[in-house]
């Protein structure tokens, strides 16, 4: 599948606008826009450069406004929203088609004979973007006009003007934009020499007041935003010819755009090489395997300068601990990047504390969030993984203290209430006004969905935590009987969790009010945790040692198992994920939009998400031993690579028909558990 649109979508400002592109850096950093090149987010720019990487991040060049000259017909190729809800120009009319070249969007304009292409793309470990113009099929030179339109804020705010004044100083390539006098420099170079080809004149603080975002409108934010049009670039373009303007931080980046995009093009194909080695797939995979590597950045320590980690989501998430440890299996080790996860779980380790894995990093720097009670258990599943793929006893031996002191803080009790409960086996987890699962949304105060007690999942990676610390002491010769007790103690405990009456399992136990009884999809662990329930999926993928002499005991009876999926299957299931919460709970919100408020109190209540479908799809293969049918459930995702983030899987869809996407346009646990689910069903027969 090659993702393409014509004039159909392109020259449609509904369909090219609600379609979305997205290049990055490897450090943080990224470029993304529409297809209509229209901002409609505070999240779209050029450069949003991470100046604290993978943090820190900086709109510092908003877009381009370009005009071709071509037969003395003057062609304007951008198109701007104003505050008054006029568009003027239209330039989306002259785009004859987009599509993907790797990463790198690539639109061309027909402009009566003439062809021209326009190119985008990033320099990999730096906050440079590149912009192509190739003039494809001409009958004469085009005179092209660019505006540079900057900015110097953070991603998440806006800018009102006011009386602010930038510095700017020409160069011999072209400028130099400093925003106040300690704000990091932009350099908006070109890679053109003669002066017959490149020209440049500063426009003398000319700030454009007013540009609409209607994607933030949408979202109940603040949606006006002014930029300043700091010079304009005349460049003449020849049949045939390429010129190159490039936005950085550095003052001395790479100028030539034809290394610079050959580069990209390099580095793409040994991302795809690596993969081919691990399976043969279709193109939308191939595409997904491209995605997988948006989401790995750089996240240095004293101690682990090639520290890695992992972007949540994209335009807004930064790295979340829950989001890695979740994402790791399908972005790293299925794409055979192994060294990329034994990076990631190094650097984490070293942010252990009482036991727990933070939760976010804030932006704006400062102590890490430990408001999770499940990042630290998919910790375990990632290790385990990693483990089973590669035999790496030296980071297994590495990592062991860490994994040691985990499991002795669950004993004992952390933060938050984090504990195993000794009578039962069951982790336990809560207190009033902190939000601790996955399903973390918090208005003010207001956490949502608190889920105090035993929520189902976090017992179920805790058994499959316990499972692999047994498994792990076997492998290094050391004492496994006491994890086996705890796992054997768990087992035990679980089916607490069976609801008969319902024939599913409840969410949480022990609660406040009681046992909670709602249909949400965390159940489903229960079922796909490859330690919970041995089947020929799971166990062909487990090293044939490390695991031979572990006990297993199923969490779940193969009926209940089977309940767990139709269940799920039967009133969770959308085209792109799992719905959070049944349409039939009396709490249920088939819609997502408006206002922070709206928006939140929808989040897990019945938004589906699509990370959710990787392990549905598994417990799926596991109970009806059915691979096409568990393909078929993935096949819908081919079709959404092509809407909302193009190339990527995006967060959130509508819990209601037709499951409009919403949320972040790309989301790493989606793209990787997509990936990890194809994988699975595609290499191991059932």
């Amino acid at each position: 599948m090659v993702i393409a649109f014509g004039r159909e979508i392109c020259c449609n400002i509904d369909s090219a606008e609600s379609r979305e592109w997205l290049v990055t850096n490897g450090i943080g950093g990224y470029a993304s826009g529409t297809i209509a090149n229209l901002l409609t987010r505070r999240y779209h720019g050029l450069l949003i450069a991470a100046l604290k990487p993978p943090l820190g991040r900086t709109l510092m060049l908003a877009k381009l406004d370009e005009t071709a000259v071509y037969h003395d017909r003057a062609y304007p190729l951008y198109t701007n929203r104003w505050a008054d809800a006029t568009m003027e120009p239209h330039g989306y009319n002259y785009i004859e088609s987009f599509h993907l070249e790797g990463t790198t969007p690539v639109w061309r304009f027909a402009l009566a004979d003439a062809i021209l292409e326009k190119r985008i793309w990033m320099q990999q470990g730096a906050n440079t973007t590149y912009i192509q113009y190739r003039l494809h099929r001409a009958s004469q030179p085009i005179a092209l006009a660019v505006k540079a339109l900057v900015n110097y804020r953070d991603y998440h705010h806006t800018t009102s003007a006011g009386d602010w004044q930038m510095s700017l100083e020409t160069l011999e390539r072209g400028v130099c934009v400093t925003a106040f006098p300690k704000a990091a420099p932009l350099y908006l170079l070109t890679d053109a020499e003669a002066e017959a080809k490149f020209r440049v004149s500063a426009a003398l603080y000319n700030w454009h007041y007013g540009l609409d975002l209607a994607a933030e409108k949408r979202r109940g934010l603040d949606c006006c935003e002014d930029h300043l049009h700091a010079a304009t670039f005349h460049m003449t373009i020849a049949p045939g010819s390429d010129l190159t303007l490039i936005a950085s931080t550095e003052k001395n980046p790479e100028l030539n755009g034809g290394t610079a995009l050959e580069s990209r093009h390099t580095y793409d194909q040994q991302l795809l090489q690596k993969w081919s080695k691990t399976s043969k797939s279709p193109d939308w995979i191939n595409h997904l395997v491209l995605a997988a590597d948006q989401f790995i950045v750089s996240r240095a320590l004293p101690e682990e300068p090639e520290g890695k980690t992992i972007i949540a989501g994209y335009p807004w998430f930064s790295d979340w601990g829950r989001d890695t440890t979740i994402a790791l299996p399908g972005l790293t080790i299925c794409t055979g990047r192994w060294e990329i996860a034994r990076s990631i779980l190094r650097t984490f380790a070293r942010y252990v504390d009482r036991g727990m894995l933070p939760n976010r990093f804030p932006d704006a720097g400062g102590e890490p969030e430990y408001n999770t009670a499940d990042a630290t258990l998919w910790y375990f599943e990632a290790i385990r993984a990693y483990i089973d793929a590669t035999g790496d006893d030296e980071l297994l031996t590495e990592l062991w203290p860490v994994l040691c002191e985990i499991v002795d803080w669950h004993l004992q009790g952390t933060r938050y209430n984090i504990r195993v409960d000794p009578d039962d086996g069951l982790v336990y987890a809560g207190e009033t006004g902190v939000q601790l699962t996955w399903m973390d949304a918090k208005i003010g105060d207001w956490v949502v969905t608190p889920r105090i007690g035993k929520p189902i999942e976090l017992s179920a990676l805790w058994y499959n935590a316990i499972q692999a610390m047994a498994s792990f002491a076997r492998k290094m010769g050391k004492p496994h009987n006491e994890y086996q007790q705890l796992g054997d103690r768990t087992a035990a405990g679980f089916p607490r969790f069976w609801n008969a009456s319902i024939g599913y399992c409840y969410d949480v136990l022990d609660g406040p009010d009681g046992d909670d009884s709602s249909l949400r999809p965390n159940q489903i662990f229960a079922v796909s945790l490859p330690l919970n329930s041995i089947s020929p999926h799971s166990a062909n993928s487990l090293s044939a040692g490390m695991h031979q002499e572990t006990r297993y005991t199923p969490l779940l009876t193969p009926i209940q198992r089977r309940g767990v999926v139709d269940g799920c299957a039967q009133q969770l299931l959308t085209s792109h994920g799992l719905r959070s919460l049944s349409p039939q709970h009396p709490q249920y919100r088939g819609a997502y939009g408006g206002d922070q408020l709206q928006r939140d109190s929808a989040y897990h209540q019945g938004t589906a998400w699509g990370w959710l479908i990787g392990p549905f799809v598994l417990a799926h293969l596991h109970v009806y031993k059915d691979s096409a049918q568990a393909r078929e459930f993935l096949k819908p995702m081919a079709h959404h690579i092509m809407s909302g983030g193009v190339g990527s899987l995006g967060e959130i869809f509508e819990g209601d028909a037709p499951h409009s996407p919403r949320g972040c346009t790309a989301q790493a646990w989606t793209v990787a558990e997509v990936l990890r689910a194809w994988l699975a069903i595609n290499t191991v027969g059932v």
